[in-house]
């Protein structure tokens, strides 16, 4: 009965939003980091073996974009963000052995009259191939049966072994938990060798639909969710494709960098995760620069013992008024990932607050990253310790934060 009227109601959304063909938008130059250098240096070894795309392509993602990061005239819908989403990503992944699958979700002519089509069936990676499937998206129509596209992805994985990353672009409207038990039946299937990774493609009204991606995400154990917003510079998106299909290698230890410290930050650039921190700033052991703010368990108050630290921090950003400096909120890998990411925000918002009201800069912005960005282990406690900071990362695209204050 559930799945009939599912039917229905998508029958009824594609005859209200009809099949209309998408308007056209040009985008900005996207010009992507080269991450092969890291798989040549042997810092970073590939570990996905499959990247398959589950797109949102339902009638809600005809709607204008009102996010930041992707200028385009005129202004573009959330469908042709997915698809230049898709293209940033496509740019940014370095020369990779791969099998790779678009397949999309909504219902009608847009979708050949069914609820999820394979717009580009399982084949060895390139970019032009994979930039001929993202061009195989059409248009949007129809409801949201996501379920329809899990099950499809289920069985097109089905003869290829080895580790796979799935991707859903959404805007999670009209998701709700649909989709929550077939994808746990994929996980179950597949294991440890499957990692789900989500991209809310949404405006304002819509973020609720941050939540239903992560849960989904979240699912996976080794995934996880992040907006449009947040992935749209080139840093940013090679942080995520990095996140997706690399994992920690051995690399090739030159004679000099042990003696080489290039921001002048007094970890030599071996050792240094953090190259670009302004001279001077107070680092921790790892070259990030760490302004040592401690919080109540679960609150961002900042205590007056700490205003020192955050005095001759924005002091120092007082020195380069034209850098942008992002506050990141990160948190070890305790607790739920919902409650993380709020506490890690909240907390960022208000380091970024007294910073911004002690240089008046427009150059900052704050985020919380919860636990998806660690530079320690989280299996001991003195690992979880580093992980949970607040840190400024410089020249980090100015974005709007995850939760607008």
């Amino acid at each position: 009965m559930q799945k009939i009227l599912k039917t229905f109601a998508s029958i009824a959304a594609l005859i209200l939003s009809g099949c209309a063909s998408q308007p056209i938008s040009t985008f900005e130059v996207f010009k992507a980091e080269d991450l092969n250098k890291l798989l040549t240096s042997g810092q970073y070894i590939q570990k996905v073996d499959n990247f398959f795309i589950i797109n949102d392509s339902s009638s809600s993602m005809n709607d204008d974009f009102l996010g930041v990061g992707y200028p385009a005239q005129p202004t573009p819908t959330k469908f042709l963000i997915e698809k230049e989403i898709l293209n940033r990503i496509n740019q940014t992944i370095p020369n990779l052995k791969l099998t790779t699958s678009i397949r999309s979700f909504g219902f009608g002519t847009c979708l050949s009259g069914g609820f999820t089509e394979l717009n580009q069936a399982p084949t060895s990676y390139s970019k032009s191939i994979f930039g001929s499937g993202i061009d195989a998206l059409p248009c949007a129509s129809g409801g949201s049966p996501i379920a329809t596209g899990i099950d499809g992805t289920s069985d097109d994985l089905a003869t290829y072994p080895g580790n796979t990353a799935v991707l859903i672009l959404s805007d999670g409207y009209g998701l709700d938990s649909d989709g929550i038990n077939e994808l746990q039946s994929l996980k179950q299937k597949y294991g440890d060798k499957l990692c789900v990774y989500s991209v809310w493609v949404g405006n304002e009204e819509e973020r609720s639909g941050i939540t239903v991606l992560n849960q989904l995400a979240n699912l996976s154990n080794c995934g996880y969710g992040t907006t449009a917003d947040n992935i749209s510079g080139p840093g940013h998106m090679a942080d995520f494709v990095k996140s997706i299909f690399f994992k920690s290698g051995t690399p090739a230890v030159t004679a000099d960098c042990s003696a080489l410290d290039t921001d002048k930050d007094g970890v030599n650039d071996c050792d240094d995760k953090c190259p670009t921190t302004i001279p001077g700033a107070k680092v921790s052991v790892m070259g990030c620069w760490i302004v040592d703010v401690k919080f109540d368990n679960d609150k961002a108050v900042i205590k007056p013992e700490y205003f020192p630290n955050l005095d001759n921090a924005a002091n120092r950003i007082k020195e380069y008024p034209d850098l942008l400096i992002e506050v990141q909120g990160h948190t070890s890998k305790t607790g739920s990932f919902n409650h993380n990411m709020d506490l890690s925000e909240r907390r960022a918002l208000a380091v970024k607050n007294y910073l911004t009201n002690g240089t008046h800069s427009p150059n900052i912005t704050s985020r919380g990253y919860g636990w998806t960005r660690p530079i320690d282990t989280n299996d001991t406690e003195e690992g979880r310790a580093n992980n949970r900071r607040v840190q400024l990362e410089v020249n980090g695209q100015a974005q709007k934060p995850l939760t607008p204050p």
